[in-house]
């Protein structure tokens, strides 16, 4: 299958993945401002992160009954309504309505996840071959995209008021290309057996590992540019080149993904990836210069832009059809419960220990994969 091919084929949930990166580039970008323009420390900061996976969690277990009833317009409305929560979030420089402006982007990333996540896999299912890799590579790209858009308008001296509703404009705009004649996800409902309606482990092993390399993926994204500002004197202009630089880092090793995962065997795929990203990790948490700091994000997005793919290809790979979405639905869940909590916990760290420290936290939550990604061989 040519490439041209293969994103024709993934366009819908592709553009989706862009849009989401888009949005939340923006926000990792903006971060530094958006804490100006609340006038908290990091612990604070974190503190109202975690209203992110309130709604991000409830909107996942809702997510199918979502799908069922928009059908084929699931996966473009809830694209659009996630455009449109993270235009929110600048227009409040009250900590209580910033809060609930979270709450919004958690909802509407929630929903989008799981539905994109479960229309590639059903597309994997159906030709045959490896998409997910790609997908991830559109939100990376889509991430450094909005990460550099940002640090360009945040360079012109605009506010958070008005950067975030331009870079969300911008997500709704690629979200538009999701709409698709048989855009239907199969296998979201629920049978009344219990034994049919049994997802079994690998979900919830999948899920773990999807949560490890989300946790401290997110993390590093969102924190990188204070790092980068705060902690090693850069500009905003260096800030935003933080999370930029690993974006496109796990886009591009992402894009060699797709290839790798059709040679090399997942398990080992995943291992060697937590190990390459853990290093990256510690290299940013030593680093005394932007430019060092730069090279661990490189080192750490080459590793972690194998993991969480690898991870939901086998997830939906080794689900029985009819229960796919739910499977994909259930590893989402614990996948992204991890994304949405790596911000916080990085800040609880960050405000207790400094943000070198948060980093060396990610290296260590890594190696927890090469504990998980066995347990998940075993139950082929």
């Amino acid at each position: 299958m040519s490439s041209l091919t293969t994103v024709r084929l993934s366009r819908a949930p592709l553009a989706v993945f862009a849009a989401m990166g888009v949005l939340w580039g923006t926000f990792a970008a903006d971060l530094p401002d958006l804490k100006a323009m609340l006038a908290i420390d990091e612990a604070e900061l974190g503190l109202l992160l975690f209203m992110t996976p309130i709604t991000a969690m409830a909107a996942m277990l809702a997510a199918p009954s979502i799908g069922r009833v928009l059908g084929r317009y699931a996966l473009p409305v809830s694209g659009l309504a996630m455009a449109l929560a993270f235009a929110l979030p600048g227009q409040v420089p009250h900590w209580g309505l910033f809060a609930l402006a979270m709450l919004a982007c958690g909802a509407g990333t929630g929903a989008a996840d799981v539905l994109m996540n479960a229309r590639i896999s059903a597309l994997e299912a159906q030709s045959g071959k490896p998409l997910m890799n790609l997908c991830h590579a559109g939100y990376s790209f889509g991430y450094a995209a909005g990460a550099l858009g940002t640090g360009m308008l945040r360079s012109q001296g605009l506010p958070p008021s008005v950067v975030m509703p331009v870079m969300a404009l911008l997500a709704a705009a690629l979200v538009l290309l999701a709409f698709e004649a048989d855009g239907r996800i199969d296998g979201l409902t629920r049978p009344k057996e219990r034994a049919a309606a049994a997802l079994g482990w690998v979900p919830v092993i999948g899920g773990g590992i999807v949560l490890i390399a989300f946790m401290t993926e997110n993390a590093a994204e969102s924190w990188s540019a204070l790092h980068i500002e705060q902690t090693l004197g850069g500009s905003p202009a260096l800030g935003a080149a933080g999370p930029a630089a690993l974006a496109l880092t796990m886009g591009l090793a992402r894009l060699g993904g797709q290839g790798l995962a059709q040679r090399i065997d997942a398990i080992p795929l995943m291992i060697g990836g937590a190990l390459i990203s853990a290093v990256g990790a510690l290299t940013v948490a030593a680093a005394g210069t932007p430019a060092v700091a730069y090279a661990g994000f490189i080192v750490m997005g080459m590793g972690s832009s194998v993991i969480a793919p690898t991870a939901f290809t086998l997830v939906g790979a080794l689900a029985d059809p009819a229960k796919r979405a739910r499977a994909i639905a259930r590893a989402t869940l614990l996948g992204y419960f991890g994304y949405f909590i790596g911000p916080p916990v990085v800040g609880f760290v960050a405000g207790g220990f400094g943000l070198p420290a948060a980093f060396v936290f990610a290296a260590v939550m890594l190696m927890t994969v090469l504990a998980l990604a066995p347990v998940m061989a075993r139950h082929r």
